[in-house]
């Protein structure tokens, strides 16, 4: 540096400038930042779309659809999506919160389909055998066939199979269902469905094999208590009750720690509820006694018994997203997977539309998506999905990556509410994983 007065007044700034920043806090020294944006994606859904469900979430509670739901969405293994809406009690005294425990319903049976086949991995049961290797109650059954009004008693080419139970198709129903008088009245009589009370599997199992099928095994698929009768068959193969044998193999390796037969004490002011309002729920609410202990004196429904959270669920349907896997453990065999949402109805009679909506035949356990077009909401070929008669809903998009639940107490506006909600989920899905 020159000694002249201009560089030694160059030399002093200078140094004065460097002290002066030292001395200055480090945030000084730094532009302020801005405060981060959200995110407009989070894997391929638009945060302001997403935004849409708790409106119509709230809408519906208004409406009367039910007192409130949890929502549920999640995208390749990341949760885009997770929110309580409404209120936990018909009262609507207490808001909803996340971890409230719902009805399954039958969302139950693609749990117990999945143990089963289990099973089938195993080689300790064969979906071509018939029901009565494991189920002797149930040999010989006749199906019932009404010509020119006469009702005659008529046995099958064959008997039901395994395979029947889990794709809906031996033959039997569910009572209010029935496609003749005199079955309804046989099933409500004996008390198939532990409707009126507890029932041993035993007992189930010998009543039921006094009362004639409905169709011929094999020809239509006809939804039933047939995954009623997969639970008792699980159990005799595994020599467990039906609460031990998904306890082992599913709920507890998966921390499904809300998912059980019944609520206990502790548990139940998280439990979601039906309002008063709604048409089916006193008759239901009896049915299902999920606050009695009944797993010493009645047989467990595999078809209908189970509760659960939102959480919980996402875990099992992840699962079966990640074809057989979640954090680390295999549950099933991709190929298996792969087999279990396939189409099993192929050139049968019947549908599920009536749960699922036209365009869906069913798997083992699970309805399936026949192609893109058809439906009544959009979503893939190979899509898996079922629902819950107390309100609850989900969908497995493995084209998709997707995951989607629906948590809702509100059996009489379940069809309606299970279609907005994957038409929302849909709708935020602004890019896709296919095209």
């Amino acid at each position: 540096m020159t000694d002249t007065p201009t560089g030694r007044r160059a030399g002093l700034f200078g140094a004065s400038a460097l002290l002066l920043a030292q001395s200055r806090p480090a945030a000084a020294q730094t532009a302020p930042r801005a405060a981060p944006r959200p995110r407009p994606l989070m894997r391929g859904f638009a945060q302001d779309r997403l935004a849409r469900i708790a409106t119509v979430m709230q809408a519906e509670a208004e409406r009367g659809s039910f007192p409130g739901a949890v929502t549920y969405i999640a995208r390749q293994g990341e949760t885009v999506h997770f929110e309580a809406h409404g209120h936990l009690d018909a009262a609507k005294t207490r808001r909803m919160t996340r971890d409230a425990i719902f009805l399954q319903a039958s969302m139950t049976k693609p749990i117990v389909s999945t143990a089963a086949m289990m099973l089938v991995e195993e080689g300790r049961l064969k979906l071509d055998d018939p029901i009565a290797v494991y189920l002797p109650e149930l040999r010989d059954l006749k199906f019932e066939r009404v010509r020119d009004g006469n009702t005659e008693l008529v046995a099958p080419a064959r008997q039901p199979i395994v395979q029947d139970l889990l794709r809906h198709t031996a033959g039997f129903v569910y009572a209010d269902a029935a496609p003749t008088a005199s079955i309804r009245d046989a099933y409500r009589s004996n008390n198939i469905q532990a409707g009126d009370g507890p029932i041993t599997g035993d007992e189930m199992l010998r009543r039921l094999g006094t009362i004639p099928l409905a169709f011929e095994p094999g020809t239509r698929f006809f939804y039933s208590i047939a995954v009623d009768v997969l639970g008792l068959l699980v159990a005799r193969v595994a020599r467990q009750r039906l609460d031990r044998v998904l306890e082992e193999r599913i709920l507890g390796p998966l921390g499904m720690r809300d998912t059980a037969w019944f609520v206990s004490p502790d548990r139940r002011p998280r439990l979601a509820e039906t309002l008063d309002s709604d048409p089916l729920k006193a008759d239901m609410w009896r049915a299902y006694r999920i606050l009695t202990d009944e797993r010493e004196t009645s047989y467990l429904k595999g078809g209908a018994g189970l509760v659960s959270t939102a959480s919980d669920y996402a875990k099992f349907a992840q699962m079966i997203a990640n074809n057989g896997t979640f954090t680390g453990r295999r549950y099933l065999a991709a190929p298996v997977v792969n087999f279990m949402l396939s189409d099993h109805m192929i050139g049968f009679e019947g549908t599920p539309a009536a749960s699922t909506g036209p365009g869906y035949g069913f798997g083992l356990g699970f309805a399936v998506r026949r192609q893109d077009g058809m439906g009544t909401a959009p979503g893939s070929t190979g899509d898996a999905m079922w629902a819950g008669a107390w309100g609850t809903s989900f969908t497995i998009d493995r084209a998709e990556g997707l995951v989607a639940i629906l948590m809702a107490q509100g059996p009489s506006n379940r069809g309606r509410t299970r279609m907005i909600f994957k038409d929302l989920v849909y709708g935020a899905m602004v890019e896709s994983l296919r095209r």
